[in-house]
């Protein structure tokens, strides 16, 4: 049996996916997001995190049986809201084999993936193949730029965007806008034009910069260091995909 670490699992979420869900946050990502909202995500090891005068531990061991029977008790009720499971993290693709066995023991319900697309082909077929729905995060398209501002390159990223596009699976793309970073008129054209046309993308989301995060850096015992301008204005620009004739949302 499969064991995997999971670092939260939320109950009654309704940004994850349609209807009301459950979350699982996978431990472990191989990105290193200067404005990443779920630092404790980051690390594959169980961490400590503090705050408000108590601590707790970020990371728990799970089989794939435990954490099904968990998921499947919700079953019912996530039904009755049109509803489902959501895998998130951290990266799920990065402990993908532990996901599938999950999934394979899960009672009929709808499954969603959010993933920022960094792995192994391998490991996203083997998750597309059981999903009902993808959110496709993409931060920035050219490659030089997302290896400063995220510690990799995108190359794997844009491969998977392409399996994924070939899949069959419905999905979102989602960009997360970090002021001055991946908001630019260049970035969000250059997302456009490398979306356009794939099979089963339902739209575009834009996701506001959150602020929030920098006290979870603390709380995790990590230092908190944006490598650019928190306070400069948002350039929210939806025309770019509008004139792409893209459906785009700004949640």
């Amino acid at each position: 049996m499969t064991t995997g670490i999971v670092f939260d699992i939320r109950e009654f979420a309704v940004h994850d996916g349609p209807g009301i869900r459950t979350t699982v946050f996978l431990k472990g990502c191989p990105l290193h997001c200067s404005w990443c909202h779920n630092p404790e995500g980051q690390s594959s090891v169980p961490q400590v995190i503090s705050g408000a005068g108590a601590s707790r531990v970020a990371g728990v061991e799970y089989t794939a049986q435990a954490l099904a029977a968990i998921l499947n008790r919700q079953v019912a009720v996530l039904q009755a809201n049109e509803g489902g499971v959501t895998f998130s993290g951290g990266e799920p693709l990065r402990q993908a084999n532990f996901v599938a066995e999950v999934i394979d023991l899960l009672e009929e319900i709808h499954i969603l993936l959010d993933t920022s697309g960094y792995g192994s082909e391998s490991a996203m077929n083997l998750l597309l193949a059981r999903v009902s729905m993808v959110f496709f995060d993409l931060k920035l398209i050219d490659r030089e730029a997302h290896r400063h501002f995220t510690g990799c390159d995108n190359d794997c990223i844009l491969r998977n965007l392409a399996v994924l596009g070939k899949s069959g699976v419905p999905f979102v793309v989602r960009v997360p806008l970090v002021p001055g970073v991946t908001d630019t008129d260049a970035n969000l054209a250059a997302v456009a034009e490398t979306v356009r046309g794939l099979t089963g993308l339902l739209r575009v989301d834009l996701l506001p910069y959150n602020k929030a995060a920098g006290g979870k850096y603390r709380a995790a015992g990590m230092e908190f260091k944006p490598c650019f301008d928190e306070a400069r204005p948002l350039n929210i620009n939806t025309g770019i995909f509008k004139k792409a004739n893209l459906e785009v949302h700004v949640l």
